[in-house]
């Protein structure tokens, strides 16, 4: 199978196990969001630690990247966190429609930092898609705006986050990425969901541990994506977690988004496709 072929096989998984992580984190119910965001990553550092054992791999492949790591996991727990204060309110497929601006981020952070051309069209899409946002956003002097700016800023920082795992690709095994992002989210994350902890009922610990199964396969997922192909290859296919986030919605919570989200996210997937078409065309 052709690398591209495996990314995009990868990405549809990544898509899909993390469309239904949503779900188990609002699914949770009133559990802490800390304490959400830690049982998210616990599974994914077994999960990492004993892929590393089977493999009978070194934690980390050159000491020079791990600071590139560190800073990766660091943006990636922020994007994770305020990921996760959008699920909990906003409907799930709004909350999907913002992170899944992560790729233009990407794309704007890897013509930034990574030297990466950036033609008039991305420069156009990029601007496009910021429109798009607001759509979603619908920005207003009111604290109720304050669920969907933290989607947008999940997007940012996870962009970030994935702009490095393209970086360091072709530098470190897929599970030493996951690995040193779960470490860092479950040491920072434990004293914090500490100060305001609550026992899980037996049904939220189950939603809480598929909440980190889910994220574990969509981790690799991504990570393995991007490790075959050029994010502008294949973050196309990323958007199909909308459509997967839409449809448990409505079967789950009967949620329906506004035409402006609607209007939004069809803008959004619209440009995404462009720039799909273009580089393309362009290869």
């Amino acid at each position: 199978m052709l690398n591209r072929s495996k990314s995009v096989i990868f990405m549809l998984i990544s898509a899909l196990a993390f469309a239904f992580m949503a779900a188990n984190v609002r699914l949770a119910g009133n559990i802490p969001l800390f304490e959400k965001v830690f049982f998210r990553n616990l599974v994914s550092l077994i999960v990492a630690f004993f892929m590393i054992r089977k493999g009978k791999d070194k934690i980390i492949e050159k000491k020079e990247n791990l600071k590139y790591l560190l800073l990766r996991s660091f943006l990636g727990l922020l994007g994770v966190v305020l990921y996760f204060y959008a699920i909990n309110n906003l409907y799930l497929a709004d909350s999907s429609m913002l992170n899944k601006l992560s790729p233009f981020f990407v794309t704007f952070f890897a013509w930034l930092f990574l030297k990466e051309k950036l033609s008039r069209f991305q420069i156009a899409a990029l601007i496009i898609v910021f429109c798009s946002a607001l759509l979603i956003i619908k920005p207003k002097l009111e604290l109720s705006v304050l669920p969907a700016f933290a989607g947008f800023l999940s997007a940012m920082f996870a962009g970030a986050a994935y702009t490095l795992v393209r970086f360091l690709g072709n530098r470190e095994k897929p599970a030493t990425i996951v690995f040193f992002f779960s470490l860092v989210s479950v040491i920072v994350m434990f004293p914090l969901m500490m100060m305001k902890f609550k026992i899980p009922t037996f049904i939220q610990l189950i939603f809480l541990s598929g909440t980190g199964i889910f994220a574990a396969i969509g981790q690799f997922g991504l990570t393995l994506a991007y490790k075959y192909a050029k994010a502008s290859e294949v973050a196309i296919y990323n958007y199909t977690n909308i459509i997967f986030s839409a449809i448990i919605g409505y079967f789950l919570w009967q949620e329906i988004s506004d035409i402006w989200s609607i209007i939004g996210g069809m803008i959004l997937i619209s440009a995404s496709a462009g720039i799909f078409v273009y580089n393309k065309n362009k290869k």
